[in-house]
């Protein structure tokens, strides 16, 4: 059983995940270079075997954004935090700084299932510690300020139970289907669309 321990205000938690985001995203600029002095044939060339790497560092920052801008929400209502809240932020954070490895991955063997499956575990995991973070605090209303939060809705933990439910569908489907299946993932477009317009809905 764990008991609940207020252990401070948030701000040396949120700093923290402030600059493990913004490092995460640095490291996925690393691997983007072309080599030097080429010919313009093979400048051409090296420009075309870069997309594929754009892309997954297109969608891993969009993916990082997109988490680190839901824990600001998370946290906009939160007076104190306790030591499970901590233990799965740092949980969380171990994972975010992780996705650079799964996106490497994807942007080099795209084609293997087992990329498709290892990235779509990474984001499952790092959207599990969200949800789990928003789920305590939703409980524990002596950790939050007075004023109502949606982070602490049903509608918020239905929208962040979303994206884990989808990116864990992905892990047997790539191995089933191939790494094609990783198109499911724009499902969660129209769905964020419409969930995020009923979090901002009056009433």
């Amino acid at each position: 059983m764990w008991t609940s321990r207020p252990d401070g205000g948030p701000e040396r938690l949120v700093t923290l995940v402030d600059g493990v985001f913004a490092i995460a995203i640095t490291l996925l600029v690393l691997d983007l270079s072309v080599p030097r002095e080429l010919d313009p044939a093979a400048y051409h060339r090296a420009l075309r075997e870069l997309l594929p790497d754009l892309g997954a560092y297109a969608l891993s920052v969009a993916v990082l954004g997109s988490f680190w801008r839901d824990h600001r929400r998370i946290f906009r209502g939160v007076r104190e935090v306790d030591g499970q809240v901590i233990g799965i932020s740092m949980v969380g954070l171990g994972v975010a700084a992780l996705v650079p490895f799964p996106t490497r991955l994807l942007a080099e063997y795209g084609a293997q299932p087992v990329s498709v499956a290892v990235y779509s575990g990474a984001v499952a995991a790092l959207g599990a510690c969200h949800l789990g973070v928003a789920a305590v605090l939703a409980k524990r209303p002596w950790l939050r300020h007075d004023t109502p939060s949606e982070a602490a809705t049903t509608l918020y933990l239905i929208d962040s139970a979303t994206s884990v439910v989808v990116f864990l569908a992905t892990i047997p489907l790539a191995l089933l289907a191939g790494p094609r299946i990783m198109w499911l993932w724009l499902v969660l477009v129209p769905v964020k669309v419409h969930l995020g317009r009923r979090l901002q809905s009056p009433g």
